[in-house]
């Protein structure tokens, strides 16, 4: 199968709202070309160094997406051409953005990362952290921070009942954090779950963007 044709099949199998990120972390840039080619325009990167080559090799409407565990002090790197931060799962982290951004006189688009997955290697708050967030008004202060949503994963699981769970978990807490506090933000409209292997039950659960690689690309070459 081509990327063309893996292309032209998740298109018709999602719906036209919804938004595909093309993760082309560890593919080459011939790959990405092709994907390019098909008129894809999202692609998602997971490493700094990485996602700075290819943003310089490659053409300029392109929307960069980082979607791995950003370090603070990459930040600076791809402040100035990154279209939307998925995975910002700390104070820290948005404070680090928010101060960097600062600097060049930019708001950086970003998505809030939720644990919701029964493992513990993934990153993120838990639900109860990040609604304790949004009534204490301790995000108010970014002012060079573009909240956008959210961002989850689910558990790498066979069962599927539990993705279905824990995707709803999310899409709940999206719906609750956006009626309360970004009810006339129309910039507050992302939900970022699903990747290759649970994307169609994301999408039941009420992704409106998903991320996937593997079954564009094929397997990563590490």
């Amino acid at each position: 199968m081509s990327i063309q044709s893996n292309l032209k099949f998740i298109r018709e199998h999602i719906p036209s709202e919804v938004q595909l990120v093309c993760v082309s972390k560890f593919h080459p840039i011939d790959a990405i070309l092709e994907a390019y080619a098909c008129n894809e325009r999202m692609f998602g990167e997971s490493k700094v160094q990485e996602l700075c080559a290819k943003y310089e090799a490659l053409p300029k409407d392109i929307e960069w997406h980082f979607i791995g565990h950003l370090q603070t002090n990459k930040i600076k790197h791809i402040i100035p051409f990154i279209s939307l931060i998925h995975g910002v799962d700390s104070l820290n982290l948005l404070s680090e953005i928010d101060n960097q951004a600062a600097k060049i006189g930019c708001k950086v688009n970003c998505l809030i990362q939720v644990h919701i997955a029964k493992e513990e290697t993934k990153f993120g708050f838990s639900p109860d952290e990040l609604l304790n967030l949004f009534h204490s008004g301790a995000l108010k202060k970014f002012q060079n921070v573009q909240l956008c949503g959210f961002m989850g994963m689910a558990t790498f699981t066979n069962d599927e009942a539990q993705i279905h769970l824990e995707f709803s978990v999310l899409k709940s807490l999206f719906d609750d954090v956006k009626a309360t506090f970004f009810a006339n933000d129309y910039n507050f409209s992302k939900l970022s779950m699903g990747m290759s292997e649970d994307y169609e039950i994301a999408i039941e659960e009420g992704s409106t963007m998903i991320r996937v690689g593997t079954l564009i690309f094929g397997d990563r070459g590490y």
